[in-house]
């Protein structure tokens, strides 16, 4: 089935936060290694989108704990999955193999989440592309608000070799997501259309979710919410939708505004609260599902799930509050 269709129909459920389930196997150094890395010149641990080669089982074994407590989307392990940031590890050449790697990992889950549940219905593997670790926006020198660590052109040939290994590993949708410089997600954007446009083939739909960075209501880069979806909506995408940075009870009115002026799909996954003193996330599964089913019964959303923090209880409580709600009605849009 379309993922179109299906959201017409059903509230539609993504996954939760992979590095809060990577830190439960207590991985070593040696562990992020594995034999073929076993002399890299550099420290390697906390480089969680390695694991797609070194320990692909692992993170297997997430994406299907996921998809039994009830996620219809998840999210491949390619939040830094660059040449850009994997430079911090010293593993630009990787990043090509690392995102067919992390979408053949998501794409095995769901080969064997059906082979076991062949009545489940159809289960969607969405290349995840994050933000970056510079920014085409803000200069990282205060003496030097002119300086770019990075060029707009550099950005986008890095997205592009990212969404063509996520492509080759065979992912359903591309998902542009915690978006603190818009500038950066229009150079994804771009980076998708012109990968599509060389391969000759129809382009996969294109989820975006942008990160709200405090009680303002603007992005990191400045944004207001509103700002933020005019400068995407060119893309026509999937759906508009915002993640990460703060718990479900901070999000809700910004959400709400986003469900009021967005002309597709809207979507939702945020924090398990705010993080505590030790940057730990305290707030319980029922209680993040009570957020959302408040949303969903206010008509506010299309797409629902958690972002840091949350685990695959979270996202068990979240299905089960919002499977008999009725998703959000598009807006229906007059033109001359």
């Amino acid at each position: 089935m379309d993922i179109r269709e299906l959201l017409q129909q059903k509230i539609l459920v993504i996954d939760g936060a992979m590095g809060t389930m990577i830190q439960r196997h207590l991985l070593t150094e040696e562990d992020y290694r594995g034999e073929r890395f076993s002399n890299w010149h550099t420290d390697v641990k906390g480089n969680n989108d390695l694991l797609c080669i070194t320990q692909p089982k692992i993170i297997e074994g997430i994406h299907l704990q996921y998809l039994e407590a009830g996620a219809d989307i998840i999210e491949t392990n390619t939040f830094s999955s660059t040449r850009i940031a994997m430079a911090d590890y010293e593993m630009q050449s990787l990043a090509h193999e690392l995102n067919i790697a992390a979408a053949q990992c998501a794409r095995n889950a769901v080969t064997d989440f059906l082979k076991k549940n062949p009545d489940a219905g159809p289960r969607f593997v969405a290349g995840a592309i994050g933000p970056l670790n510079k920014t085409l926006s803000l200069s990282p020198d205060v003496n030097n608000p002119g300086f770019r660590a990075v060029t707009f052109e550099e950005v986008v040939t890095a997205y592009e070799e990212q969404i063509s290994g996520l492509v080759e590993g065979g992912v359903d949708l591309l998902l542009i997501e915690t978006i603190f410089d818009t500038l950066n997600a229009k150079a994804a954007i771009a980076a998708a259309s012109r990968f599509f446009r060389k391969k000759g083939t129809a382009p996969l739909p294109i989820m975006i979710s942008g990160t709200i960075t405090d009680a303002s209501g603007r992005t990191l880069s400045g944004q207001t919410l509103e700002a933020f979806y005019i400068s995407v909506m060119h893309a026509r995408p999937l759906s508009i939708g915002l993640n990460c940075a703060l718990g479900a009870a901070e999000m809700r009115p910004h959400i709400e505004e986003l469900s009021q002026i967005a002309t597709c799909f809207t979507s939702a996954y945020p924090n398990a609260g705010l993080p505590n003193a030790m940057g730990e996330y305290d707030e319980q599964p029922h209680e993040t599902a009570h957020f959302i089913e408040d949303w969903a019964k206010e008509g506010f959303v299309n797409i629902v799930g958690g972002c840091c923090g949350t685990t695959p209880d979270h996202i068990r409580h979240i299905a089960e509050a919002v499977k008999k709600l009725k998703p959000r009605n598009l807006p229906e849009v007059l033109t001359a």
